[in-house]
């Protein structure tokens, strides 16, 4: 299944952390927090300004990027999990 975002919209695939701290002590799945970083799939054209024109966004697929603990809607891609989330939800792109 593809799934193409609208307007300003992007779909991320979040990036698993280690399952070990520092110290080699394993977490379990139930106390994990899910990570905030993430890889861009899936980019929109981007959103109209008052003029009618387009807007592009900043990210595009590829980009290693971080978002907000709360950020995007869930949504399975093909049995995988994925977030849809607006451009403004994005925090920051880690080179």
């Amino acid at each position: 299944m593809n799934v193409q975002p609208l307007n300003d919209r992007v779909l991320v695939l979040r990036v698993e952390k280690e399952e070990k701290t520092s110290g080699g002590i394993i977490i379990p799945d139930t106390a994990k927090e899910k990570p905030q970083e993430g890889k861009v799939v899936a980019a929109g054209p981007g959103k109209f300004n008052e003029e009618g024109k387009r807007i592009p966004l900043e990210v595009k697929p590829g980009d290693r990027v971080l978002f907000g603990k709360y950020s995007g809607t869930e949504i399975k891609v093909d049995g995988v999990e994925h977030l849809i989330m607006k451009e403004d939800d994005i925090l920051g792109i880690i080179d």
